[in-house]
This record gives C-alpha cells, structure tokens and sequence, in this order.
C-alpha cells in the first residue's frame, strides 16, 4: 500500500501527530516487535544517568508539550 501525505502542506505539528499515530498503532498491534540490540545499552545508561543525579525525569505530557513550543 502506498501512501500519500502532502508533507510540505503540513505543519511540524501534524507531522509530529502523525508519527505518534503511527509508533501507538505499532506499540499496541505488534506485542513481539523486536527492540532494537543498542536499545539496551541506551536504557541502561539513562539508568545510571538517573541514580548518580546527571540526569532528570520529566513527565510525558510535560515533554511533549515543551517540545511542540521549541519546535
């Protein structure tokens, strides 16, 4: 199936609801999609980022929204 969006009509906002779209179909309709290998060095680094203070949680809801008003 190809599809067609009218990329340059759409604003980085759209294009950024539709990637959400599409990564939430993904997440909920494929249970055994496989993670990437480096995924797991990446977690684990954040991890340890996290319990030694370098780095900060921040909730979801919050993160995207300062990220739609950067962009």
């Amino acid at each position: 199936m190809q599809v067609i969006l009218p990329l340059n009509e759409m604003t980085l906002e759209e294009k950024f609801m539709i990637i959400e779209k599409i990564w939430d179909d993904i997440i909920h309709n494929t249970p055994d999609f496989p993670s990437p290998r480096w995924h797991e060095d990446v977690l684990k680094e954040r991890e340890i980022r996290l319990m030694t203070g370098r780095e900060q949680l921040i909730d979801w809801e919050d993160a995207k929204r300062l990220l739609r008003e950067t962009l």
